[in-house]
């Protein structure tokens, strides 16, 4: 397991990171962390290695995009002295490409959004032991969906930065297939963006996994 006694992990992303996570800062008492995959890695780490006393801090925000990440990447990533950060951003850098397609100021384009994730890692990687990149998803298992496949290009823009700067790597988009090929996307998220407890359960499965914990 790549995590060390009392270090600190600082998640940061969008609505399905936030899940109604405390402010200014997820951490502590009475569901700080949010209701979603943060809180079940949160529980999984202190259960299965209590000795441990791990911090899982909660940064996530609704509606962001990796321009938003990049607005507030001082004072709710690097000011919160991490050792390691975890980052999964791009549903809204998508989406809005196709809910807003005529408000492109809303989106961000993948050259942009490469540029822009890529530059914080390499700002970040000096401060922390470790990034961990996860990719943007989909529920939805029709990889021609116009949708799906544009998510896929932000995806392979994310294993491509993991790949270069030597993150560890999450495949979220991975993780919903096999849950795909029993149920319909709807009973993992009523819009294939927003997780139920199934789906945050799988995101949380992948994290636990790819750091090498047997919670």
């Amino acid at each position: 397991m790549i995590f060390k006694p009392h270090q600190k992990i600082v998640f940061i992303g969008d609505s399905v990171t936030d899940c109604e996570r405390a402010r200014p800062v997820g951490e502590g008492l009475f569901g700080a962390g949010g209701k979603g995959w943060v809180s079940l890695v949160d529980a999984a780490l202190q259960c299965g290695y209590p000795a441990l006393g791990l911090r899982v801090v909660n940064m996530g925000t609704s509606g962001n995009t990796v321009r938003d990440l990049a607005g507030r990447w001082q004072t709710d990533v690097l000011d919160q002295r991490p050792d390691w950060v975890a980052v999964m951003i791009g549903i809204n850098d998508v989406w809005r490409q196709f809910d807003l397609p005529r408000q492109t100021e809303c989106s961000v384009p993948l050259d942009e959004y490469r540029r822009t994730l890529d530059a914080l890692v390499e700002r970040t990687l000096p401060a922390v032991k470790g990034v961990i990149l996860m990719t943007p998803f989909f529920i939805e298992d029709h990889t021609g969906d116009a949708m799906r496949a544009r998510m896929d290009e932000y995806g392979a823009a994310v294993k491509r930065i993991a790949q270069a700067r030597g993150c560890l790597f999450v495949d979220t988009q991975a993780a919903f297939a096999p849950l795909l090929e029993q149920m319909h996307s709807a009973a993992i998220a009523w819009d294939r963006i927003h997780p139920n407890h199934i789906g945050h359960m799988a995101l949380a499965r992948a994290f636990i996994t790819a750091v090498g914990a047997t919670a």
